[in-house]
């Protein structure tokens, strides 16, 4: 669980030291707050589970995380690990185990959103050119845009392997990045799969 934990948080680091690189490449051609070209010229789709995602959430329980207006369904027998006011982490029981790990970081009140969303779907992009992602997407949740990206498998079983949504919006006056991580060991990822796109595609959002 540990091991686990640290993987996620430093994904989590990672993707924040990305995004602060691209937005400073980018700014050069982003007069303002990135509306040109934007991500908001893209199509996203929307975050509907198939039949066996939602199967997979069958007689659980909705959850939420007051503080930040967020909410999820998740499957039976998911324990709380931590509830803190920018972090909220859930696991599934026993041994090969799945987790969904929410992080929010506020933001200026101008911090461009659109330039960051584009920075973080180019970079994702970037990712599966260089074969560390396997999927890439805009997936509206909740009637917020993200980018949804899922990581390819780990070269070793016991790797981690996330799928992950991030996403701003803005929340009792603050401007905020939700970067909203499900992941597992890579040998269990299939074995949680439905269950982990089912959680994503249940997010419910205050905004």
């Amino acid at each position: 669980m540990k091991n686990l934990l640290v993987l996620l948080l430093l994904g989590f680091a990672l993707s924040l030291c990305n995004l602060s690189s691209k937005l400073k490449s980018g700014a050069s051609n982003s007069g303002s707050s990135g509306s040109g070209g934007s991500s908001s010229s893209r199509s996203a789709e929307p975050g509907r589970p198939t039949a066996a995602q939602t199967a997979a959430l069958a007689g659980g329980h909705e959850i939420k995380w007051e503080r930040q207006g967020l909410s999820w369904t998740l499957p039976p027998n998911w324990t709380e690990v931590t509830n803190e006011s920018k972090s909220f982490v859930w696991s599934s029981p026993g041994a090969g185990h799945a987790s969904l790990n929410v992080n929010i970081s506020p933001m200026a009140d101008n911090f461009p959103t659109d330039a960051s969303m584009d920075a973080e779907y180019d970079g994702a992009k970037t990712r599966a050119k260089n074969g560390e992602v396997d999927e890439v997407k805009l997936v509206e949740i909740d009637g917020v845009t993200g980018v949804q990206f899922r990581e390819a498998n780990p070269e070793h079983p016991d790797g981690i392997r996330r799928l992950q949504w991030l996403a701003f919006r803005k929340y009792l006056g603050q401007v905020q990045q939700i970067n909203l991580m499900l992941a597992s060991e890579g040998k269990d990822f299939d074995r949680h799969k439905d269950a982990m796109y089912g959680i994503l595609y249940s997010t419910k959002i205050v905004h």
